[in-house]
């Protein structure tokens, strides 16, 4: 089985790519909702989050409540890895898992999301690394359309993750989306077609 890792800033248009993989049948793992069922109540993951940052982050209904966890980690990084260190690993063990039952389903390609992928340490995950990528700027354009985030606000956030450069230099396959929706749909068939090439060169050689 073959694992793409699909990753890339906020508002870069992953999930443009992600919708073009399951248009075609192929499964994708996606490490949001992955990270979502971590704090599910009663797992590791919940126990230690609940442990570290207080019973104050516990909603009324018993889950994680996560605004309250954000506010103890946002602007302060010895928090944020102390949260990373805990959840990361979580989501780790349900991709591993999941990757492994679309392996034994016989699934011959599986996409694995995640805007973490590289942060966190789960290149050894994948066969391949898809990095999509969209200049700053842009993509404060975009979370303000989308999300209605303030410049500074959605700077910010851009801030705070990997540069476009170091993505670049740690992917296989570079998406640029600086464009059109026709413009990026147009470099993802570029990739699948090339992607196909590889595969089938890889069959050959088997």
């Amino acid at each position: 089985m073959h694992v793409i890792g699909l990753t890339g800033g906020i508002a870069s248009g992953k999930s443009t790519v992600t919708s073009f993989f399951r248009e075609r049948g192929i499964p994708v793992i996606d490490a949001d909702i992955l990270g979502h069922r971590t704090y599910d109540p009663g797992t590791e993951t919940y126990q230690k989050v609940v442990e570290t940052f207080g019973q104050d982050v516990v909603a009324a209904d018993g889950t994680i409540d996560r605004k309250v966890l954000g506010s103890k980690v946002f602007g302060r990084p010895e928090e944020l890895k102390k949260l990373t260190d805990i959840v990361w690993p979580g989501i780790r063990r349900l991709a591993s898992e999941q990757l492994a039952e679309f392996e034994a389903a016989g699934n011959e390609l599986v996409v694995l999301e995640a805007a973490v992928l590289l942060e966190a340490g789960w290149e050894d995950l994948v066969d391949e690394i898809w990095v999509v990528v969209v200049d700053p700027e842009i993509a404060v354009q975009r979370l303000a359309a989308r999300n209605g985030l303030d410049p500074d606000a959605a700077r910010a956030r851009i801030a705070s993750q990997l540069t476009n450069e170091e993505r670049i230099a740690r992917g296989d396959v570079i998406i640029e989306n600086n464009g059109t929706l026709d413009e990026l749909n147009a470099r993802i068939q570029q990739a699948w077609d090339s992607l196909q090439e590889r595969l089938r060169a890889a069959a050959g050689r088997n």
